[in-house]
């Protein structure tokens, strides 16, 4: 998809796990990869060395600053902790208008419900604002994310 649409992948640079596949493949398809990896991990996630533009920073903030510098978009795939991190970070740095890039979520199978109802018990406990549901758009499928994204990128 990358590839197909001329679009950059930004992302954490690591070879393993779901973004190491999701590099490669778009790599493989002629896309552009675009890898940002802090020092202290360039061995725990095996940092890919196939990469058009590889950035290694000092500390994760910087690495999230980075590909968020070098990014038209968001897209949340399934992921754990860190996966977790960029979004609220992301998010917490739209609310506060430092930026209006889109943001999707993948909830493929129902991965994010959780997070999402998380968000949703914090704005109706009175923890965040309803408007914070405005912040980013949930898609069910591939081809919705790329829809929504050819329609934020065009």
């Amino acid at each position: 998809m990358v590839a197909r649409e001329g679009w950059r992948l930004v992302y954490g640079a690591g070879g393993i796990g779901l973004m190491g596949i999701a590099a490669r493949s778009a790599k493989a398809a002629g896309g552009t990869v675009f890898g940002v990896i802090p020092k202290h991990l360039l061995d725990i996630e095996v940092a890919d060395s196939n990469l058009d533009t590889l950035i290694v920073t000092k500390t994760m903030h910087e690495r999230k600053d980075t590909m968020f510098a070098n990014s038209d978009a968001i897209a949340v795939l399934p992921g754990g902790s860190g996966t977790l991190d960029e979004f609220f970070e992301v998010l917490t740095w739209r609310q506060l208008g430092r930026h209006k890039k889109p943001i999707y979520i993948l909830n493929c199978e129902g991965y994010w419900t959780s997070l999402l109802n998380l968000v949703n018990v914090s704005i109706d406990k009175g923890f965040a604002d309803e408007h914070l549901r405005n912040h980013f758009v949930v898609v069910d499928s591939v081809s919705a994310l790329i829809e929504g994204l050819r329609e934020n990128l065009a």
